[in-house]
């Protein structure tokens, strides 16, 4: 029986479970297996490799998609110009990362956009957010980020320098959530964003996925703007992982 999983931590709200058990179900998939494998520190994973030697791929999610990295032998190319890992193949003795998040971004914002290029705030800096800066790069699309610190870096937006210059958001009509901010049960969370200078011409893609309308898509739906959840992506980036795991 081949093993597949996902690490990250906590994992109580797991979509990958589900996913592909209704996958193996589905398609009559019936030598493998997909479980949860939560762990309070990455310092755990060896013990985990070494404990289950059928698994064969895992997915990575927060807060590991940038320390899992020191425990692989190998990156894909792609991969490495990200900076983040969110699946990693496991055979012939080895260890190799890959970036489906990427993946799956970037074709579901290429469909949701269609022709249209507007600038973007990518809100987060996490792992998930290089990925996504990566996907607007290659569709050409200008971006800056938005987090609680600025640091040094000039391409970075604090949320406190955004409130007070809500103009930033008429010369960037894409918001792109990459933070966890609004997920259940914190369904009333939202960041913070200023309402009042959403207009019908902006549109947010919010990676979260449950609650399927988040309060911030909501938020912006009242303005008239356009909204879409995570939920495709997930599934274009478990399909992609699939892929990567079989191949």
């Amino acid at each position: 029986m081949r093993k597949f999983g996902l690490i990250g931590f906590p994992l109580t709200h797991s979509f990958s479970k589900r996913y592909f058990e209704e996958k193996f179900r589905n398609e009559d998939i019936t030598d493998a297996a997909f479980h949860l494998y939560e762990m309070d520190a990455i310092a755990q994973f060896p013990e985990l490799i070494n404990d289950h030697p059928a698994l064969r791929g895992l997915s990575v999610t927060i807060p590991y998609k940038e320390k899992i990295i020191p425990y692989l032998d190998e990156m894909d190319p792609a991969c490495q110009a990200i900076g983040a890992v969110n699946c990693i193949k496991i055979g012939e003795g080895k260890l190799k990362g890959y970036n489906t998040d990427y993946i799956g971004f970037y074709e579901s914002l290429k469909g949701w956009l269609g022709i249209d290029r507007p600038n973007a705030l990518i809100l987060g800096t996490g792992g998930a957010s290089k990925a996504v800066a990566q996907a607007l790069k290659n569709l050409n699309i200008n971006y800056r980020f938005v987090s609680r610190n600025r640091g040094t870096d000039q391409n970075i937006i604090s949320y406190d320098n955004l409130v007070r210059h809500p103009d930033i958001l008429m010369d960037h009509t894409l918001i792109i959530n990459t933070t966890p901010i609004g997920t259940f049960p914190s369904i009333d969370t939202m960041p913070d964003i200023p309402l009042d200078a959403i207009t019908a011409k902006h549109k947010v893609y919010d990676l979260v996925y449950n609650p399927e309308k988040t309060f911030l898509m909501r938020s912006f739906e009242a303005r008239g703007a356009l909204s879409k959840n995570g939920l495709e992506m997930l599934h274009l980036q478990a399909e992609a992982a699939w892929k990567i795991w079989n191949q």
